[in-house]
Formats: structure tokens, sequence, C-alpha cells
């Protein structure tokens, strides 16, 4: 029965042994003289990325079940900002100079979570529902924190001196990696241990101490099995993240896409499995949830990755560029204050999540146009 539900896991471990063994990454994933092939290989490689990770949500589920919120949504989004992480920096290797994939990776991210994911989990909870409530001083202390990181690392760039890019100089840059990361540690203690009541919902509206129903596509077993196999199903998913990166950089290289479209491959990449657990949460009425977990991502994002590559760039003296475009700045603050206004009333509505929604779309239009 292990070999039947856990299929995905073999077909990973097989497909990176393929890989190693016949030392394929550079030979075929960077070849674009054989487009069949090549659309084959990276077709194969996108599902499995894909179908892994929605594994990896599917055993940190499970988990939850024992550890409940919000250590289970924690361990989640550190899984998938692990997987993020690992394709941006593998990117920026083998790619060489393209010094705004990690600011067009993080913009992606905010639009798709804040508006992509967060308008459809609140447009579909509020038809199906009309009205749904959170936790309202847990998000408030998560909305205050992404604007803040936000503005500061990809907004900021823009309009300081000390460079003649939108860049941060050393001194700057390593400012914000610390700051970063201890705002960060500070917002996880009160998270995990001072403040825990803050991000659960007290008052579910359905029966009181009633435990999530998720549709497992079996019975959930002890901690450890599934502890065991997230591991197992996260260094494969890691490793085939890095193999995905040749496929990426190779089509921007060769059919010079929006420059912007690089970061929307990576961004959909990671961010699938989480959309799906929020959205899903959403239709089962445990909002609290799909707070936490899309909000939970853009911190991450903000907190962990931007540091994590700044890092790679200061010791590769790779030049990042973070500071937006004034057209993309205007859509990160109408979006942040969006969210700001949904987030900071403790009940949501259809019409918050059209609004969203909205400013999705305005987002892949100017991709585009």
């Amino acid at each position: 029965m292990l070999l039947l539900h856990e299929a995905p896991l073999w077909l990973a471990w097989l497909t990176i042994a393929f890989f190693l063994q016949f030392n394929l990454s550079e030979r075929w994933l960077d070849d674009l003289s054989h487009p069949l092939r090549f659309g084959i290989l990276f077709s194969w490689l996108f599902i499995l990325v894909i179908w892994n990770s929605f594994e990896v949500a599917h055993h940190v589920e499970c988990l939850t079940e024992t550890l409940r919120e919000p250590l289970g949504t924690l361990i989640l989004t550190l899984s998938v900002t692990s997987i993020e992480i690992v394709t941006i920096i593998n990117i920026m290797r083998i790619g060489g100079e393209n010094p705004t994939l990690v600011r067009d990776t993080m913009y992606s991210i905010l639009m798709i979570v804040l508006n992509g994911i967060v308008g459809l989990s609140l447009l579909l909870g509020g038809i199906r529902y009309r009205e749904q409530r959170y936790n309202l001083r847990g998000s408030i202390e998560f909305v205050s924190v992404i604007v803040v990181l936000a503005v500061i690392g990809l907004v900021l760039p823009d309009f300081t001196q000390a460079t003649t890019n939108p860049t941060f100089s050393t001194g700057q840059t390593l400012f914000l990696i610390f700051t970063s990361l201890m705002i960060y540690g500070i917002f996880l203690a009160m998270q995990t241990f001072s403040h825990t009541k803050h991000f659960i919902f007290p008052y579910e509206t359905h029966k009181p101490n009633k435990p999530m129903k998720i549709h497992f596509k079996y019975s959930p077993r002890r901690p450890a099995y599934h502890a065991i196999l997230l591991i197992a199903y996260l260094i494969p998913t890691l490793l085939i993240a890095k193999q995905i990166s040749h496929p990426i950089d190779a089509t921007m290289t060769y059919l010079h896409p929006p420059v912007a479209l690089s970061g929307l491959l990576v961004a959909i990449l990671v961010l699938v499995p989480e959309g799906v657990s929020a959205i899903r949460s959403s239709l089962s009425n445990h909002l609290q949830r799909s707070v936490n977990i899309a909000l939970g991502s853009v911190l991450s994002t903000t907190a962990l990755t931007i540091p994590v590559v700044l890092t790679m760039g200061l010791f590769t003296h790779q030049s990042i560029i973070l500071g937006l475009d004034i057209s993309e700045i205007t859509l990160l603050i109408l979006t942040l204050i969006t969210a700001i206004v949904t987030f900071t009333n403790g009940r949501t509505s259809l019409l918050q999540g059209a609004l969203h929604l909205l400013l999705f779309f305005v987002y892949i239009m100017l991709i585009f146009d």
C-alpha cells in the first residue's frame, strides 16, 4: 500500500537518480535545439515538483492533527520557503547576471498570495458562508510586519542615495539582513510560544472543539510516520527544484519573454500547495488556517528569502536590484492598503475577495502589457 500511496516519492527519487547517473542537467535541460525533448523534460520536472509539494502539504496537514495550529501551518510555510530559496539561488548561480530575479520573484509572490490566493479564498468562502471570521490580533501582527518589511525591502531601495541603481549599499544590505532575521525571530517566538492564542480562532462557527475536517487520501498515522515522509519528500523536491532552474533560465535566455515572467514562474512553482491548502481551508470554513497560510507565506518570503539571497549576493559579488518600478510600487502599496482593510476587521466577505482578485488581474495584465 505504501508503494501506491507514496508513488510521487518513488518517481521523484528515480528521476533524481536518472539525472545524476547520466549527468543530464546541462546536456538536455539547457539545450533548446530539441524543443520536443526540452518540453517533455521541463513538463515532467514541473509536474513532479508540484506533485511532491502537494504531498509535503498533505503530510504537514496530517501532522497538524497532532501538533495543532499554528505549528502545522508554520511547518508548511518553512517547507515551501526552502523550495523557493533553493530555486532562486540555483537560477542565480547558473544564469549569471540576472539582477532583478529576486525582486521579480518577491513581488510575484506578494501579488499571487495577497491578491490571488487571498482573493480566491475570500471569494469562495464568501459565496459559501457569506461572512467568515478569524482572530483579529494575529492578523494585525502578520500584516504590520509584512507592510514594514515589504516597503523596506522592495520600495526603499529606489530612494536611497548610497548607490546609483535601486539597490542597497553593503552596509545597508547587512542592516536589512540582520533586522529582517531578528524581526522574524521575534515573530516566531510570539507565534509558537508567548502569543500562540493570537493565531488560533477561539470561537468556531460550527460545534466547539470539533477538529478541522481534512479530506485525507488515507487515514492519518502516527506523527513520526508523517514527519519521516515529510523529510523524504522535501529532499527530492529540493533537488528537482534545483534541476528545473536550468530550463527556466534557458527559456528566459533564448525566448526573451517579459523580464518579470521568470519571477512569476518561480512563484507559481512554489505556491501551488499553499494556495490549494488555503483555499480548501476557507471552503471548510476554517478561515483562520487560510489566513495563517497566506500571510505566513508572504512573511517568510520578505523576512527569510530576501536576506538569504542577499547574503549569497554578497559572497558571490552579484548585483541584486530590489527596488520596484513606479507602476509596481503603486500596485504593491495599493495591495498592502487593501490587505490592511481586509485583515484588520475580524470578518471577511465576498466583496473583499473580489477586490483582491481585481488587483491580481491588474498584476497579470501589467506583466504582458
